[in-house]
C-alpha cells in the first residue's frame, strides 16, 4: 500500500465536495458529484466510507441512534468567538447579517488575526472522532468539555472548513442534498440498482452501512440486509382517503381500523431488552416505563418488533394529545405522572417476530399479532378492526361513527394484501378523519404585529420540504394561538432569528406546527407553488423532527384528491 493510500483523508476534501454540491441546483449534477466522491472514498479509504456517507448529509450518527451532540447555537457561538477573538455578541450580529451560521463563521475566520503558522490540517477522522467524543460527554462540566473540543477543532479550521464544521454541528448542512440524492449516488457509485439501495435503506435506516455493503458486497450483499430488533425503521405512512366507498372498492376489500390520536410507536424487544421509539426514531422507553411492563406481560419472550399508538386516557376516554407530549418529554417524576397521566397502548401491526414479517400481507401480520398478544384491558389492547367489502361498506361507516363517539380521530382503511413499506406513503393505507386535514410544517420566519403587539411575532411563515429536503414556503398562519402559546412561541423563536428586515424576520427552521386548513390552492406567492386557505395552528409538534415534516409531493397529492372529494 502506498503512502498516499495510508494517509488519512483531509477534511478539506469533504469541504470541496460540499462546495461542489452547493454550486448547482440540478439534482442530477449533485448526484453525479456525490457518486464520484463516494467511489473515490471507496477506493482510497473504504473503512471511512460509512462516516463520509453520513457526513455528506451533515450527520454524525444514523437517524435511529440515541447519540446526539447536545450543542446549542449559544455554545457554538462562544467557541467561534474564542477562536476568532471577538465577543459572542459580535458573532451573533454576524449571523444575523449573513443569515447563516456557516457563512458567518467563514467571514469571521477570514478576518481572524491569530497565527496559523503551526496550524495542523484537519482530517475527516479527526473531525468525526472529536464530534463523537462530544456526544459521549455527560455529567459535571460537560458544557465546558464540549466547548474545549469545539475550540480545538475550530482552531485548526480554514474559513471554508469552519463554514461546514459549524453547520454540521447544528445539523444544518444546507447544500441541497437529501437522502434521495444520496441513495441515487450510492447506486451510481457502486453499480447497484436503485430499488435495491432503497429497500436496504428501508430495512436498516443507515445509509452509511448501505454504502459500505454496496461497495464491499454489491447487490447480493444489500439483499441480505434485513430488519433487526433494536434498530427502528421509519413508519409506513398514510394518504387521505377521497371517499371510503371508492377506497374499499379499489382494494376489493379492506381492513377498517380505529385511528387513534396519540404517539405512534415502534416497540422492539431484543433478548430481554425493550426499547420504544417514536416516529422520529427517538427512544422514549424511560419516559413510559408502564408500556414496557405491559409489553413484557402481554407478549411472550421472543425477539419482536410491534407497532402501535400510545394515548392518554381518563375514565376510559382519550384526552388531549398535549398530555401525551408531557409524558414523552419528561425525564423526572415519572411515577407521579403515571398516576396523573395514565397511558393505553393500542397495537396494530407486527414487523418482526422471531424473523422479519414486513413482506407478509397485512391480513397475515394481523393474524400473527392476535396470536402473540394477550390483551390487558385498559392498558394494552389491539386496535379495533373490521373487515369490509364493497357490499358491507356501511360497517366502515359504523366503525367511523363509533370511533368518533369514543373520542378518536376517525378510521384507517388498509389493504389486507399489502406488505409493510417503511417510510413510504402510498395507497395501501388511507386515513378518513372527521376533523379537517392537517399538515406538519416548520416555521422559517414571521412578521411582528402592530400597536401593542409590535414586539411580538404574530404571524408565522411556514414551509414544507421538497424531494431534495429543501424547504419551500407554503403559508402564513396567525390564528389558533392563544396569548400564552403566542408568548411561548416568541420565547422559542427569539434565539432562532437570523435576520430582521423591517417587521419581518427569518429563522432557523426548528419549530414544527400541525396546521389545519379548509383548502389547498395554487399560489405563485409561495415557493411551493401552493397556499392554504384559512390555516389554523392545531398544536406545536415536539414529537417529530424536520425530516418528518410534510412534503410538496404530499400537498400536490392532497390538492388532486381534494378536487375529487
Amino acid at each position: 500500500m502506498s503512502e498516499e493510500a495510508k494517509s488519512p483523508m483531509k477534511y478539506e476534501e469533504l469541504v470541496k465536495l460540499y462546495e461542489a454540491m452547493d454550486s448547482t441546483t440540478k439534482r442530477l449534477e449533485k448526484t453525479a458529484i456525490l457518486a464520484e466522491f463516494l467511489e473515490m472514498v471507496g477506493e482510497k479509504d473504504p473503512e471511512n466510507l460509512p462516516v463520509v456517507t453520513l457526513l455528506s448529509l451533515g450527520r454524525i450518527f444514523p437517524t435511529w441512534s440515541e447519540e446526539e451532540l447536545g450543542i446549542g447555537s449559544k455554545l457554538l457561538m462562544k467557541a467561534i468567538s474564542l477562536v476568532v477573538g471577538v465577543t459572542p455578541e459580535e458573532v451573533e450580529d454576524q449571523i444575523r447579517d449573513s443569515g447563516d451560521i456557516g457563512t458567518a463563521s467563514e467571514e469571521l475566520f477570514q478576518r481572524k488575526v491569530q497565527s496559523t503558522l503551526f496550524m495542523r490540517s484537519l482530517s475527516i477522522d479527526k473531525v468525526h472522532q472529536n464530534l463523537v467524543k462530544i456526544a459521549d460527554i455527560s455529567g459535571g462540566r460537560s458544557q465546558y468539555k464540549k466547548l474545549e473540543i469545539l475550540r480545538e477543532l475550530l482552531s485548526s479550521a480554514s474559513p471554508q472548513e469552519a463554514k461546514y464544521l459549524t453547520r454540521t454541528v447544528l445539523e444544518e448542512l444546507r447544500v441541497g442534498v437529501g437522502e434521495g440524492t444520496l441513495k441515487d449516488a450510492i447506486s451510481t457509485a457502486f453499480n447497484v440498482p436503485k430499488e435495491t439501495v432503497e429497500r436496504a435503506h428501508m430495512l436498516t435506516n443507515d445509509l452509511g452501512l448501505v454504502a459500505k455493503v454496496a461497495r464491499d458486497e454489491g447487490e447480493e450483499g444489500l439483499k441480505k440486509l434485513t430488519l433487526k430488533p433494536g434498530k427502528p425503521v421509519k413508519p409506513m405512512l398514510a394518504q387521505l382517503s377521497p371517499d371510503y366507498q371508492v377506497t374499499i372498492r379499489e382494494m376489493g376489500y379492506a381492513l377498517c381500523e380505529t385511528k387513534y390520536d396519540g404517539v405512534r410507536v415502534q416497540i422492539h424487544r431484543e433478548n430481554d431488552e425493550v426499547n420504544i421509539f417514536t416516529r422520529r426514531l427517538e427512544n422514549i422507553s424511560l419516559a413510559v416505563p408502564e408500556i414496557t411492563e405491559y409489553i413484557k406481560k402481554a407478549i411472550k419472550p421472543s425477539d419482536f418488533i410491534v407497532e402501535g399508538e400510545i394515548i392518554v386516557t381518563k375514565e376510559g376516554k382519550p384526552i388531549s394529545f398535549q398530555y401525551m407530549l408531557q409524558r414523552v418529554r419528561r425525564k423526572y417524576e415519572i411515577d407521579r405522572l403515571r398516576e396523573e397521566i395514565p397511558l393505553t397502548l393500542y397495537l396494530f401491526d407486527v414487523l418482526y417476530y422471531k424473523e422479519p414479517t414486513l413482506d407478509e400481507p397485512l391480513k397475515d401480520r394481523r393474524k400473527l399479532l392476535e396470536e402473540i398478544v394477550e390483551v390487558i384491558p385498559g392498558k394494552l389492547e389491539l386496535s379495533k378492526q373490521v373487515k369490509v367489502t364493497p357490499e358491507t361498506a356501511d360497517l366502515a361507516l359504523d366503525l367511523f361513527n363509533e370511533s368518533i363517539d369514543e373520542g378518536h380521530e376517525g378510521v384507517m382503511l388498509k389493504d389486507p394484501n399489502a406488505p409493510y413499506t417503511p417510510g413510504l406513503r402510498g395507497k395501501k393505507m388511507l386515513k378518513w378523519k372527521a376533523t379537517p386535514e392537517t399538515l406538519d410544517l416548520v416555521v422559517v420566519g414571521g412578521t411582528y404585529g402592530k400597536g401593542r403587539r409590535a414586539h411580538v411575532i404574530g404571524s408565522f411563515l411556514l414551509a414544507l420540504q421538497d424531494e431534495n429536503k429543501e424547504l419551500k414556503t407554503l403559508a402564513h398562519v396567525a390564528t389558533g394561538l392563544d396569548d400564552k402559546t403566542l408568548q411561548e412561541l416568541n420565547e422559542m423563536s427569539e434565539p432562532l432569528i437570523t435576520r430582521k428586515i423591517g417587521q419581518k424576520v427569518e429563522m432557523v427552521p426548528s419549530i414544527i406546527m400541525e396546521v389545519a386548513f379548509s383548502e389547498i390552492v395554487k399560489s405563485p406567492e409561495y415557493e411551493s407553488g401552493y397556499s392554504l386557505r384559512f390555516p389554523v395552528v392545531k398544536r406545536i409538534r415536539t414529537d417529530i423532527s424536520i425530516d418528518d415534516i410534510d412534503t410538496v409531493e404530499r400537498v400536490e397529492s392532497m390538492f388532486a384528491t381534494m378536487k375529487l372529494i
